[in-house]
């Protein structure tokens, strides 16, 4: 899952070292996660080198960051 409710409430109230502080504990845990999933994003990879391959397209879509991207 990416996406989900904070598991921080009030941060209007803590200092900003403290925001800071949880923004670098939760931006550790993404290597692990993208670990995690490399099997799954190797077949992904390689599903759509086949596809370029064979002339087809990619059409990504997104919300949010993934739609930015």
């Amino acid at each position: 899952m990416t996406e989900g409710r904070s598991a921080y409430t009030e941060l209007d109230a803590l200092s900003t070292r403290e925001i800071l502080e949880i923004i670098n504990r939760e931006d550790r845990q993404v290597p692990e996660a993208v670990g995690r999933e490399i099997p799954k994003i190797e077949q992904a990879v390689e599903r759509i080198v086949e596809a370029f391959a064979d002339g087809r397209r990619l059409f990504y879509v997104g919300a949010g960051t993934s739609g930015r991207l």
